[in-house]
């Protein structure tokens, strides 16, 4: 009798130890199809995203017999550089790219200070008229930039601020600052340039997360508004500036909407200089084929993308970090 519990203990371990083992393995078999499924996810939506920018580099490097050859999608069988040379030659690429990171770097400057500030002022102080005043900032956001590009078209072709402007011109219609980079600097003073609205909300969320004891304890230090907010706050934002330093910068570097509206002229934002690449080539060049001559172009977008994409690297972290911290998620 106890050889039979002894054999009937045995066999329920068995038994268990089999049970045991099935439910390890179905649970590896879940994980694993969970990771394939994973994997199968990523690499569809990279796919999607990057396809676009493989075809573009891949055709940058088309000599004209893969141009024209039926058997060659992606890989060229004669790759070439000389797409580069004379895409960098037509876009006198390093002098633009030089005019064009000043103008961007000013302008980003320019508005992360005053952005800023603004979110400050919105997230720490009250004031008559705060929440109208920061629902003109959500608007500024929702409504698009098209729907008041007469009104700003207008308000530069005949700058005339308080009037002033009008006593130095023969008409006294005032300036004309069309073909210049000056609108958009003046928008960026007064808070109202690319994107300006979304920066402030930044900024807004960013400082009102931050503790109000940091504040009170530079108060009962006898430190004054402005040191506060230059010596405690700012410091403690670096992550909302790197995320706005980000946004504005390749905003900026990629804007055609304001350059357009405002005649900005080429040689200042090289991504206009895209815009008549093709037609410089088939005019100076005579690369009369469209096909051929667009692939001087696909060389010029990579040209273009270059420099932005040196950023995203450097500051991938950083900037992770500031949206996470910024409220903007989703």
């Amino acid at each position: 009798m106890l050889g039979n519990m002894k054999e009937r203990i045995e066999q329920i371990r068995s038994n268990t130890w089999y049970a045991n083992e099935g439910q390890r393995m179905i649970r590896k078999g879940a994980e694993l199809l969970l990771l394939v499924f994973r994997a199968v996810i990523i690499v569809g939506l990279s796919y999607v995203i990057l396809g676009p920018l493989i075809g573009i580099i891949a055709n940058s490097l088309f000599s004209n017999s893969d141009a024209y050859s039926p058997i060659v999608y992606i890989i060229p069988q004669n790759p070439t550089l000389e797409r580069y040379r004379l895409a960098i030659l037509r876009m006198d690429y390093w002098n633009t790219l030089r005019n064009t990171l000043i103008y961007v770097v000013s302008l980003t400057v320019i508005q992360v200070f005053v952005c800023s500030l603004v979110g400050y002022g919105f997230a720490r102080y009250n004031f008559p008229f705060k929440k109208v005043l920061f629902a003109f900032v959500i608007i500024m956001i929702v409504v698009p930039p098209h729907s008041i590009m007469f009104p700003l078209y207008i308000t530069f072709r005949n700058f005339n601020p308080l009037w002033l402007a009008g006593l130095f011109t023969a008409d006294g219609r005032g300036l004309s600052l069309l073909q210049t980079p000056y609108p958009m600097y003046i928008m960026s003073v007064l808070a109202t340039g690319l994107r300006a609205g979304l920066y402030i909300f930044i900024f807004n969320q960013f400082f009102r997360a931050l503790p109000k004891e940091i504040e009170e304890a530079s108060a009962i230090d006898g430190a004054g508004a402005i040191y506060t907010y230059f010596r405690i706050m700012l410091p403690n934002a670096v992550p909302a500036i790197i995320t706005v330093t980000i946004f504005s910068i390749v905003w900026q570097y990629n804007d055609t909407f304001y350059a357009r509206l405002f005649l900005t002229n080429d040689n200042i934002i090289l991504s206009r200089k895209i815009q008549s690449l093709q037609y410089n080539i088939q005019n100076l060049d005579r690369v009369m084929d469209p096909s051929i001559s667009q692939l001087y172009v696909y060389a010029g977008v990579v040209l273009l993308i270059i420099p932005v994409v040196i950023l995203y690297v450097l500051l991938q972290k950083q900037f992770i970090e500031g949206v996470e911290r910024s409220g903007i998620v989703g």
